[in-house]
């Protein structure tokens, strides 16, 4: 069996993207799971060009028993946020120009998510604000 997770898409316009995110672990949990795939987020409406990156600008997080980690995806892939277990907060990054992906070598833009912690019947609630780019 697997985790019951889910995965929503809110808004995606032209410059920001919010996406929610679900899971209910059966203690088995999710390590380095895709789930911010840039390149299936909406092209720039006035270049057409596809979406290249994302910032986070705003994290909306209710974690019920396991800690969740978001990763940008490279070769080795960097920690952008680390969720505590039980831990609920609205996180808003804009002020800092948003966190910025900052990984290396092989950097496709992408979040994973990784979750610590986790036993059966754990939970996370995850809303990411981001903003995207176009390279």
């Amino acid at each position: 069996m697997a985790d019951a997770v889910t995965t929503q898409t809110l808004t995606d316009g032209g410059r920001l993207a919010v996406l929610k995110f679900t899971n209910v672990s059966d203690g088995t949990g999710e390590a380095a799971v895709l789930k911010v795939d840039v390149s299936t987020l909406s092209v720039d409406p006035m270049t057409r060009k596809p979406c290249t990156g994302v910032s986070i600008y705003g994290v909306t997080v209710a974690a019920v028993g396991m800690g969740v980690q978001l990763f940008w995806d490279a070769t080795a892939n960097v920690l952008a946020v680390e969720i505590p277990p039980d831990f609920t907060d609205q996180i808003d990054y804009e002020p800092l120009g948003g966190l910025v992906n900052n990984a290396g070598a092989g950097k496709t833009g992408d979040i994973l998510f990784t979750t610590k912690g986790h036993t059966a019947s754990d939970t996370y609630s995850i809303i990411l604000m981001l903003r995207k780019s176009y390279d």
